[in-house]
């Protein structure tokens, strides 16, 4: 009897873990539904997966586009990029820094709040490059060619007209890729530029002092350092630290350029050349 009873449960135990298993499975299933749901505009063909357009000559300037992450090099040069502004809150604060140690950064601008605040910008970017970041800060990455086109087009447009220098770097949206981005970059003669080491503000809560020192420590020749000066507060840890961040870095040798001057000083082919 007691055998039976042990048999018995050893098979509880077994239908049990198939239960448990086919569940998984199930849930398994409802993820994956779930997401084809969220990606059912996703198709591989002319979707923005898709890298080409159609059946007839693809229209993509030179015909090449380059993703960069950072630069191989022996100088100790950092570039610092700015993303998702201009805002009245904290551009002018960071723009402020950047004058006060003389630190070249590259700012990569949300075309619709280029278009909004243009005047945060003008007369102060003498030293500073900027980049194309959407027009309204969308996932580029879900979107067809012509569409990433249009957007990318329309924050061209409006960050040539408020700055007087027509953008030559796209940095998407989350850093997200498809191809459609690539299509559309490659079509708008853009280098595509990504980074290689971020700011990390939610580790440090209250500490710029902390965070710049995780950044000065982390840093090596070549890298790009994303930084934000639009967001929730947490992020002025970052913004706070930049003097702290600029000091500690220059002690270590290092010089700040924009993402341009570091391809070029690394040597890397320059987009339109």
């Amino acid at each position: 009897m007691a055998d039976g009873a042990g048999r018995w449960g050893r098979r509880t135990v077994l239908r049990r873990a198939g239960l448990l298993a086919g569940g998984a499975l199930v849930g398994a299933g409802v993820t994956t539904q779930s997401t084809w749901i969220a990606d059912r505009r996703l198709p591989l063909a002319g979707g923005p997966a898709s890298a080409t357009v159609g059946g007839d000559a693809q229209q993509v300037g030179d015909g090449e586009v380059s993703v960069v992450w950072g630069a191989r090099t022996g100088q100790r040069l950092v570039a610092l990029t700015f993303d998702d502004g201009p805002r009245p809150q904290w551009t002018p604060m960071v723009l402020d820094t950047l004058e006060r140690y003389a630190v070249p950064a590259t700012f990569f601008l949300v075309g619709q709040r280029v278009r909004q605040h243009a005047d945060l910008l003008r007369g102060r970017l003498g030293r500073h490059e900027v980049g194309n970041h959407s027009w309204a800060h969308h996932d580029l990455a879900r979107h067809d060619a012509d569409e990433v086109h249009d957007d990318l087009s329309r924050a061209h447009d409006a960050i040539a007209e408020a700055v007087g220098v027509a953008p030559r770097l796209l940095r998407p949206p989350y850093g997200h890729l498809g191809g459609a981005v690539l299509h559309a970059a490659a079509r708008l003669d853009y280098r595509l530029v990504l980074w290689s080491f971020q700011m990390a503000e939610a580790r440090f809560p209250d500490d710029p002092a902390g965070h710049a020192r995780r950044v000065v420590a982390g840093v090596r020749p070549g890298m790009i350092l994303l930084a934000h000066d639009v967001g929730d507060a947490r992020r002025l840890v970052a913004l706070r630290g930049l003097p702290d961040m600029i000091t500690g870095l220059r002690g270590r040798g290092f010089t700040f350029v924009t993402v341009s001057e570091l391809l070029r000083q690394a040597g890397a082919p320059q987009p339109g050349g």
